[in-house]
């Protein structure tokens, strides 16, 4: 029964890759609005902006909290409650308010705040006591001792909070395209609509391997902009 069912798997397996591949393949699939090429650059537009207003806040609050040392249990709580807030349902919720595709990016935001705020502050605050006293001994003010000594140290985790909100937000913008705006999880809901299961198929793949794109860009920026003798806290972390 168990090779049976391991056949079967691969049979799956095998029919699932030969769906995406006719699809990817066919020649419609990359021309239009609704091509790859399209609804991709629409995603990539959708997973930038949230990252970039998530960045601003969750940088800028974990470096405050870690390098002060105040307010640090508060915004961490306030991180944690943050993560549960059903994405979905808050995006329904707003845009009944107004339909536009902010509702679908303020809720991208408070999906990837979360991660980066909470490993800024856990890396800066980690630093150790006897690098900032050396730092303030060679005369560094606050702020010196904070981009010049703590960053550079607290760079592993800060990435690595970067890293798992940008595949979060990968992932979840599928549901731009619930309210009716585009992104790769057009195809998903369409295929879900039509009872196109190729259509279901492509487009999940599609999202898949752009999460998994942005897990290589962010290993590559890792190991240029990370000392080597600090890369073994980000795997430990």
């Amino acid at each position: 029964m168990g090779a049976g069912t391991g056949e079967g798997l691969m049979n799956d397996l095998w029919n699932q890759i030969d769906l995406f591949w006719t699809w990817l393949t066919a020649s419609s699939q990359w021309e239009g609005d609704n091509g790859i090429p399209h609804r991709v650059l629409e995603h990539v537009y959708y997973t930038g902006v949230a990252m970039l207003f998530a960045a601003l806040i969750g940088l800028a609050l974990g470096l405050l909290v870690g390098h002060t040392g105040r307010g640090g249990f508060l915004a961490v709580s306030i991180a944690n409650v943050a993560r549960a807030i059903p994405t979905f349902g808050l995006v329904l919720f707003i845009v009944v308010i107004e339909y536009s595709i902010t509702p679908v990016l303020v809720a991208l935001v408070a999906l990837a705040v979360p991660p980066i705020l909470v490993n800024t502050f856990e890396g800066v605050r980690g630093v150790d006591a006897d690098a900032k006293d050396a730092a303030r001994g060679m005369g560094m003010t606050g702020w010196g001792v904070l981009w010049r000594a703590e960053v550079p140290m607290a760079l592993p985790l800060i990435l690595l909070g970067l890293r798992t909100s940008a595949i979060q937000v990968v992932a979840t913008a599928t549901i731009a395209a619930y309210p009716g705006f585009g992104g790769l999880g057009r195809y998903i809901i369409d295929g879900l609509a039509r009872n196109d299961y190729q259509l279901v198929v492509g487009g999940t793949v599609l999202v898949v391997l752009l999460a998994l794109i942005v897990q290589l860009l962010f290993a590559a920026l890792r190991r240029v902009v990370v000392s080597p003798g600090l890369l073994g806290s980000a795997r430990s972390s």
